[in-house]
Formats: C-alpha cells, sequence, structure tokens
C-alpha cells in the first residue's frame, strides 16, 4: 500500500480543513516546503488538491500546484475542479503524474471515459461521500448518487485508481471507514486509494490488512496526522508495508 502525503491548497497556502468545512480551516504554511519535507521523509507519490477550484472550478492555485510539482522528483497527483478536458490536459502537460476528477465524475461520465482512454492510467476519480451518498463542489453539494452505484459505471474505464474519501472523517484523525472501503474494495477491480481519518501507525496497519474479495488497498491518504505531529512519513510508509 502506497503512501500519499496530502497537500491541500487554499488561497496559496497549504491547509486542513475539518470535514470538508472551510470555516474549521488551518493553515500550514508554504506548499513546497512541505512537500519537499515528504520527499526527504520518503514518499513516493504526493496527492495535491486545489480546494477553492473544487469549489468554483476555477484553477486559481494552478501556479501553487505546478510549484509543488516541479520543486520535487516523487509523483504527483492533482485533484480539485478539473472539468474539462482542457484543464485535465494542462496539468497532465505540465509533467502532473495523475489528475482525480471528482465532480466531473459525476456530471460528465463521457468527459473521464475520454480521458481515461486518452490517458490510460493516467486518470483517476474521487469519490467523496457521505455514509455512501456523494458529494460534488467541494462537498458543498449532494451529488446525487450511490457509492457503489458509480462504482459499477466506472468498472470498464482504464483509470489509474480511485480515490474514496469518507467525508465525515476528513481532518478529523477519527480514524478510517475500514467497513466503507471494504465494500469499495469488493465492488471494484481499479486501485483503490483510501482517503480520510488516518490518524496512527495503527490505522495506516489497519488499512495496510484489510482485504475484501481478495484486494487490497493500493494506497493511502494522510494529511492531518502528519501536519500535526501525530506520525512522521517514515513511521507511515513503514506501516503500509504488508504484515505478512
Amino acid at each position: 500500500m502506497e503512501l500519499l502525503p496530502a497537500i491541500d491548497l487554499h488561497q496559496g497556502a497549504a491547509v486542513r480543513l475539518v470535514q470538508g468545512d472551510f470555516a474549521r480551516v488551518r493553515t500550514y504554511g508554504d506548499p513546497v516546503a512541505l512537500a519537499r519535507s515528504y520527499e526527504r521523509g520518503g514518499a513516493r507519490w504526493i496527492h495535491v488538491v486545489d480546494l477553492d477550484a473544487a469549489r468554483t472550478g476555477e484553477p486559481v492555485n494552478r501556479a501553487a500546484v505546478l510549484a509543488v510539482a516541479e520543486a520535487v522528483a516523487t509523483r504527483v497527483e492533482v485533484g480539485g475542479g478539473v472539468r474539462t478536458e482542457e484543464d485535465a490536459f494542462a496539468l497532465l502537460e505540465a509533467g502532473i503524474d495523475r489528475v482525480v476528477l471528482g465532480t466531473a465524475a459525476l456530471e460528465s461520465p463521457d468527459l473521464v471515459r475520454s480521458l481515461s482512454e486518452r490517458h490510460p492510467g493516467k486518470v483517476a476519480v474521487g469519490l467523496d461521500h457521505r455514509a455512501g451518498a456523494l458529494a460534488v463542489r467541494g462537498w458543498e453539494e449532494a451529488g446525487g448518487a450511490e457509492l457503489v452505484a458509480v462504482l459499477a459505471r466506472l468498472a470498464p474505464l482504464s483509470l489509474g485508481a480511485v480515490v474514496v474519501t469518507a467525508i465525515d472523517r476528513d481532518g478529523t484523525m477519527g480514524g478510517p471507514d475500514l467497513a466503507g472501503l471494504a465494500e469499495v474494495l469488493a465492488s471494484s477491480a481499479h486501485p483503490v486509494v483510501a482517503s480520510g481519518g488516518v490518524r496512527s501507525v495503527a490505522d495506516l496497519a489497519a488499512l495496510s490488512g484489510l482485504e475484501a474479495a481478495g484486494r487490497r488497498l493500493a494506497g493511502a491518504i494522510v494529511g492531518t496526522a502528519l501536519v500535526e505531529g501525530a506520525l512522521t512519513v517514515e513511521e507511515a510508509i513503514a506501516a503500509c508495508a504488508p504484515s505478512g
């Protein structure tokens, strides 16, 4: 299981939100410095989200996104506001390794199909949910669809991953949604990356050991626990290793 340290961008700075609530924001400064610290710790991927673009569709943090990608040799995946072919192409052309489509995956399924055909393995779908009900536009609106139903619709596509976020756990360090993730593993043949709630080495070990229908998680995104010092990148990577 791959560790993907998270960098969320708001007004050019690295931040963390609690359950996606912009009224509960904590700021952690320069995203480039944060990315470099993750690289020094041994991370092979970094997960970057433009929170402002996720709400509005306007890539207001594009310069900060690209600055992070240019500053490190790790692979970088980017989500938040990727809603058109031009958005995705601009990021991939600039060297981003994988783009994550969230709102577009629900509202423009033909776009996801087209992009995954043109860029196999470089397109992921972000599925952000509250108790299985998907949310869009920076989690501020209901997506009108259920997680398992959308996974079935995505089955034929050549996706690099599905990134599944339990919104009620995101930024809380309340522990991951193991039961929900097991259902996702059993419902999808795509690589599954888990997000939301990781607080400790024990949580990552539980995610690494999670198995359903003979499948295990491909990755785990960790944000708040790293910036708050609850665990180091080195400890997190070690915990992601298979247990036996």
